[in-house]
């Protein structure tokens, strides 16, 4: 392959008349046609490449934005459902607190009623067994007067 500087250095030998060698610089054109001929098609193969090459590049930009803002949209998805999930599990706390507060308050309610219904119970077997007490006792001085007098 001839490189610029061949081209700028080939010389030709002279002749008398006519001046540099007609079939020498024929040749030479010919040489140099087929050569650049190589390089202008190489050339232009190349630019294809690099037309291809850029349109994938942009391609492979577009398809990386793309994958961003995917990337974006499934972490925003992720945190909302995360505070959904949350809010959600705070209202299911929330509620099951209440329902325990709740029972816990009907049963200090029915604690409440059983005491005193003891109480109650309590005061009425005081009376109760006074009442018997009293009752025997009066038997038994009934009966101390029936042996009194027998």
């Amino acid at each position: 392959m001839f490189t610029p500087l061949d081209i700028e250095n080939k010389r030709f030998q002279k002749q008398m008349m006519n001046g540099y060698n007609v079939d020498e610089v024929d040749d030479f054109l010919d040489e140099l046609t087929i050569e650049y001929e190589k390089l202008y098609k190489e050339n232009a193969e190349l630019r294809l490449k690099v037309e291809n090459s850029d349109k994938d590049l942009e391609q492979y930009k577009s398809i990386e934005k793309t994958l961003q803002n995917t990337l974006l949209m499934a972490q925003k998805s992720a945190d909302d459902m995360k505070n959904v999930a949350k809010q959600e599990a705070d209202q299911i706390i929330k509620s099951a607190q209440e329902k325990v507060q709740f029972s816990l308050d009907e049963i200090t309610k029915e604690t409440e009623n059983k005491r005193r219904e003891l109480i109650d119970l309590k005061k009425q077997s005081d009376v109760y067994k006074a009442k018997m007490e009293a009752l025997l006792i009066s038997q038994l001085e009934l009966l101390k007067e029936i042996n009194n007098e027998e």
